[in-house]
């Protein structure tokens, strides 16, 4: 099967001859909107699209992430349509094909057996299988394994496509009510508070949105890191998304530690969103004069996340306006 350059990436159909039968993913890998005559046509029933037949290659399909109701008909077509799929949790993925009578078998692709099993997968998709390739919820290759294998996939330029549907973070930007226009996804931040917080510092100047999974346990603890090394920004904390007991807890970085100091751990998979940095900050002769009150009282780092705290500014910067602060003092 070949593929152009303009069609890398992208699964083809072994034969795009009019009324072939198979569905087909996409063949414009480039464009960005469907076709004009897509536009106006009726979808096909879901009863037409499980009795397509598939092209061969690889298919990342997005799964619920809490709402089963939001499956594509489009993904149940594949996952009923290809010869295996592979998943994080047999147990979990099991459960999802259950209730919608989906009878593919399936295989495990997660971090503890990659390596063994991705040389399985490339076999297949030589001999032209159809494999897909789910997470546990939501869109594989987001804070799981799977992009190792489409990297593999690429490099022996063998078809791959994705089938796109539920996404935790996207759905906890738009739901955030803070700026969607540029942002950033970094997934988990570290467990242990040092690296955490270097992490943070590695983004406290970028001018954009940031996302990020985190454990419940450890909610309090990251928001309170954020708050000091990023300053007291607007944030988010979604829970139980799409769930029944969905919750969206909006305010300052600040305050949203203290509700969660104080109210424990949530319940449910949690994803924070935080507001770039804020324009409308302190002059420069008021925050030296911030950071000499407070070094008066307090160490250089202290001092440094007092000022954040009280003026949204990162606490890295002011750590090295403070540091120079005291290096001026007799």
């Amino acid at each position: 099967m070949k593929q152009t350059g303009r069609d890398t990436g992208a699964a083809r159909a072994t034969s795009e001859r009019e009324g072939s039968g198979r569905l087909e993913p996409s063949r414009r890998a480039t464009g960005s909107k469907p076709d004009d005559a897509a536009l106006g046509a009726t979808p096909p029933p879901a009863e037409a699209l499980a009795q397509a037949e598939l092209a061969p290659g690889l298919y990342l399909v997005a799964t619920p992430i809490g709402n089963l109701g939001d499956v594509t008909l489009r993904a149940l077509a594949v996952l009923r349509g290809v010869d295996r799929i592979f998943c994080e949790d047999t147990r979990i993925t099991a459960r999802l094909l259950a209730r919608f009578g989906v009878a593919t078998p399936l295989g495990l692709y997660h971090d503890h057996n990659a390596e063994q099993v991705r040389p399985a997968v490339l076999a297949a998709l030589r001999r032209g299988e159809r494999i897909a390739l789910v997470s546990d919820a939501g869109t594989p290759l987001v804070s799981d394994p799977g992009y190792k294998l489409v990297q593999a996939v690429i490099a022996e330029n063998l078809p791959v496509t994705v089938v796109p549907g539920p996404s935790a973070a996207l759905a906890a930007l738009v739901l955030s009510g803070l700026p969607p226009d540029a942002f950033l996804f970094a997934g988990f931040l570290p467990p242990r508070q040092a690296r955490r917080r270097r992490a943070l510092e590695g983004w406290s100047s970028l001018s954009a949105t940031m996302i990020f999974f985190e454990s419940a346990a450890r909610l309090a603890g990251s928001l309170a890191d954020m708050a000091d090394v990023l300053g007291d920004r607007p944030a988010a904390v979604a829970r139980e998304l799409t769930k029944l007991h969905e919750e969206i807890r909006r305010g300052r970085l600040v305050d949203l530690a203290a509700h969660y100091r104080g109210a424990g751990a949530p319940r449910g998979e949690v994803v924070i969103v935080v507001g770039a940095p804020e324009q409308s900050t302190p002059d420069d002769a008021e925050v030296g004069a911030r950071l000499r009150t407070a070094l008066a009282e307090l160490g250089v780092s202290a001092a440094a996340a007092r000022v954040a705290a009280e003026t949204g500014l990162p606490r890295s910067e002011l750590y090295r306006r403070a540091l120079a602060l005291r290096g001026e003092e007799p």
